[in-house]
């Protein structure tokens, strides 16, 4: 069994148990478990699909956004005070990870009973340097950065991830602007694409919405399940060209020749 389950597929602000943020679940053969992404609802969403903190030894973080990285606030909390569990290992991008300690965590986590603790007092820390790999069980993740904000001084980078299950090749965009020069290699590439798409009625302009992604070529529009979408009526994403809007809960299973989408 390979599968990359949708806890989420919602955004920021998705509210209700109608959907949660847009983190993953990978479960391989071995049943173990990698969360892509860990937002602030993750103890709602990990218990709405049957699962809890005693199932995440392994983390990604794309980004420092709260609905990406909010909720390891929780994971490293329940962990660490629960004597089942191991420290998680957390992977992510060596630029980012002492920001999401100093200016993520740090002020909820810094201080506990008797000690001042660091982001090592509760997870692995597993920092990949840029433009290289890193291995979970038998699988290659390239991380791939992309762009998301500029505040008028830097980029704030996201990272993206880029893998194979099965004979699979799967990019998986983390948030995202319509930004195609710096993906499109990389939707060529791939067989299957999970796309942030913004549907608000007012772009934010630091999502791809789906008024942009519509203009694609129909070959690359045929990849692509969309996720990261706002709450309330969607667009007909199949009419379209897609393959559709990405349903909480979703699982796409690879454990079989061709992929199973349940």
């Amino acid at each position: 069994m390979t599968q990359l389950i949708f806890l989420g597929s919602g955004s920021a602000f998705t509210v209700g148990a109608d959907n949660f943020q847009s983190n993953l679940l990978l479960i391989n053969s071995q049943n173990q478990k990698l969360l892509i992404d860990c937002g602030t609802d993750i103890r709602l969403s990990l218990h709405a699909a049957g699962f809890s903190h005693r199932d995440i030894t392994d983390i990604y973080i794309s980004h420092l956004h709260s609905d990406h990285s909010g909720g390891l606030e929780y994971i490293g909390f329940a962990t660490k005070f629960d004597p089942s569990c191991a420290s998680p290992n957390l992977y992510i991008s060596e630029d980012l990870a002492g920001d999401l300690w100093e200016k993520t965590l740090a002020g909820g986590m810094a201080s506990i009973e008797g000690s001042i603790a660091q982001l090592s007092t509760f997870f692995q820390v597993c920092p990949v340097p840029l433009e290289q790999s890193f291995q979970w069980s038998d699988i290659e993740f390239k991380p791939v950065r992309v762009k998301h904000i500029h505040n008028g001084q830097f980029t704030v980078p996201s990272y993206g991830l880029f893998f194979k299950l099965g004979q699979t090749k799967i990019f998986f965009t983390s948030d995202i602007q319509f930004a195609l020069e710096c993906v499109w290699d990389l939707y060529e590439q791939a067989d299957l694409i999970f796309q942030d798409t913004e549907t608000a009625k007012y772009p934010s302009k630091v999502h791809a919405h789906y008024q942009d992604l519509c203009q694609l070529p129909a070959e690359i529009k045929r990849k692509m399940w969309l996720y990261h979408y706002q709450p309330g009526v969607l667009p007909n994403a199949i009419a379209d060209g897609f393959q559709g809007f990405v349903k909480r809960g979703q699982v796409f299973d690879f454990s079989q020749d061709s992929l199973q989408i349940l």
